[in-house]
């Protein structure tokens, strides 16, 4: 099993920025995916950006050139930088670990993006 609990959310300026963390129960370089969720009221939970054991990722459309993933596997532990938010990023986010094809959720942490 994986235990994940992110942190470093909260209410931010448009255009402003937020670095979101996601610590792991269990060394994080054997586990093959990372990634991160997100959902908003009355809406479905969708990737956000993913990244795997070979550090590579992938991104939504709609984050790409304002938002980066990356992982420390020394503290077990996954980020994301966010920049230039928009009320649009305003959600829940979540963070997700696929361990030998089981999937394993945080408990989410909420960003409102919001003047």
């Amino acid at each position: 099993q994986v235990q994940l609990v992110e942190s470093g959310g909260g209410l931010v300026q448009p255009g402003g920025s937020l670095r979101l963390s996601c610590a792991a129960s269990r060394n994080i370089a054997s586990i093959w995916t990372l990634g991160w969720y997100r959902q908003a009221p009355g809406k479905e939970r969708d990737l956000v950006a993913g990244i795997t054991r070979d550090d590579s990722t992938n991104y939504a459309d709609s984050v790409k050139g304002r938002f980066t993933i990356s992982r420390d596997n020394a503290k077990n532990t996954v980020y994301l930088q966010m920049n230039s938010l928009k009320p649009e990023d305003t959600a829940v986010y979540f963070c997700k670990a696929n361990y030998y094809g089981s999937n394993y959720w945080g408990q989410g942490t909420q960003v409102t993006v919001s003047s």
